[in-house]
């Protein structure tokens, strides 16, 4: 039995990480501090003896007795990350270089969620780990672009300098139950506007491409990573199935079987035109692609936001 950190663990991600190392019979802390986390997300293993979980701001740093850290701990769409963009970058380089002191003293392997707006808005289509990235360093993104490119700066400096043992995963668009409502990603904005019988709003034309990645192939592609005996490279974990901001709209409205109406409204600043992850690296060294359709991974989605809605407008 292995002892886990998991910080961020009450977000989407985290908690989806957290129900598969429990469930491995592992024990796990996890570490939040709700700036996008809920504690209904881990509420399930609240009081179970091999859980504890620490109200903790990762920019501050903290002293445990760990084996595995798995760093996911960031807002990670642009609303939130927005929100306060300086305390965003203050997380991507404090949080991540508290986690690798942590790292460095208790002799844990250590797993950074990165992210594929490392690559900006790509020259490159799709996008291999050796694409460096075509990024604005002073746009509205760049608390959050520019904060986990630092962030894999850092953990590479780490294994080059101190040895830590680390593993870097960049994650391309994911989905699934537990995404906020509010968080303004496309997948989370469709569904609700869907649900509410909203227009559907979508940015430009629509034409801009996104690989829509389901969140347990998300999670079993960290677990294949951080199982890995030497991969300290940045690894790509995504669904390589292209689609347009317009078809996904297409899809919602006839998942949801809503009478919505799709509009359009002026793309936002440095909004990448194009994104589909190479994952060649993650199918040859990890054994890993993903198996969830975007058609399959919907229908549980849409179940959630539906749950979601039905609580809020019986508390109203």
């Amino acid at each position: 039995m292995r002892i886990h950190l998991v910080t961020g663990g009450a977000g989407f991600l985290g908690s989806h990480l957290i129900d598969r190392l429990m469930e491995a019979g592992d024990e796990v802390i996890c570490l939040d501090n709700y700036f996008t986390g809920r504690k209904r997300n881990i509420a399930r293993w609240i009081g179970h003896p091999r859980f504890e979980l620490i109200r903790h701001d990762v920019t501050e740093p903290i002293k445990l007795e760990v084996d595995r850290i798995w760093h996911l701990a960031c807002p990670a769409s642009p609303i939130h990350y927005q929100t306060n963009p300086v305390k965003t970058a203050k997380t991507s380089f404090l949080g991540t270089y508290n986690m690798l002191g942590l790292a460095r003293r208790v002799g844990a392997r250590l797993l950074l969620a990165s992210t594929s707006e490392v690559y900006g808005d790509p020259e490159v289509h799709p996008q291999p780990e050796s694409y460096w990235g075509h990024v604005n360093p002073i746009g509205i993104r760049s608390c959050y672009d520019e904060g986990k490119r630092c962030a894999e700066a850092l953990f590479m400096d780490y294994h080059r300098q101190h040895k830590v043992d680390i593993r870097i995963a960049r994650i391309f668009n994911t989905y699934g139950p537990r995404m906020c409502e509010d968080d303004g990603r496309v997948v989370s904005n469709f569904i609700v506007q869907a649900r509410r019988g909203e227009d559907l709003t979508v940015y430009g034309e629509g034409q801009q491409t996104r690989s829509f990645c389901y969140c347990e192939d998300l999670i079993d592609g960290f677990v294949r990573l951080m199982g890995h005996d030497s991969l300290t490279t940045p690894v790509n974990i995504g669904n390589p199935v292209e689609f347009t901001i317009l078809e996904l709209a297409e899809k919602v409205i006839a998942e949801t079987g809503s009478k919505s109406k799709i509009i359009h409204k002026e793309l936002p600043q440095d909004d990448p035109q194009q994104r589909k992850p190479d994952i060649t690296m993650a199918k040859c060294e990890l054994g890993w692609e993903p198996k969830v359709s975007l058609e399959e991974g919907l229908k549980p989605t849409i179940a959630y936001f539906q749950q979601v809605i039905s609580e809020s407008c019986a508390a109203s």
